[in-house]
């Protein structure tokens, strides 16, 4: 059955990007593989996350530099979900991470919208039925 293998972040710097994924989000480092010319196959990923990572692709033209930060239009366009909100959204705002609202709850569960490293919007969910 297909899944969801990688998806792509454009990043400025590979070891800039490396610490804010494993230090202010808590993710591993899956691979850090030289691809030649200081180009870079690295992977991230939460912890246990089983099928799914993030590809930290540093830009490598102007077109894919104007892009950092704003992969989506300024919309959220990454979710990361949890089992403990209150633990993960502290682990977060003590690693520097600037949330852009305060949390609230919705129907579908505890929510508050990040930013990345590079101003990429992303969505900490402890979805209800958890």
């Amino acid at each position: 059955m297909p899944h969801l293998g990688l998806v792509a972040v454009v990043v400025r710097d590979y070891d800039e990007a490396i610490a804010f994924y494993t230090n202010a989000l808590g993710f591993d480092l899956r691979e850090d593989t030289p691809q030649g010319d200081e180009k870079r196959w690295v992977t991230v990923a939460p912890p246990g996350s089983k099928e799914t990572a993030i590809l930290l692709a540093k830009a490598d033209s102007p077109e894919q530099e104007a892009r950092i930060g704003d992969q989506t239009g300024g919309r959220v366009g990454l979710f990361l979900n949890t089992d403990d909100f209150a633990r993960d959204h502290t682990h977060m705002l003590e690693h520097g991470v600037k949330f852009l609202e305060e949390p609230r709850h919705e129907p579908y569960g505890t929510v508050a919208v990040f930013a990345d490293l590079y101003g990429n919007r992303w969505d900490l969910i402890e979805p209800r039925d958890q």
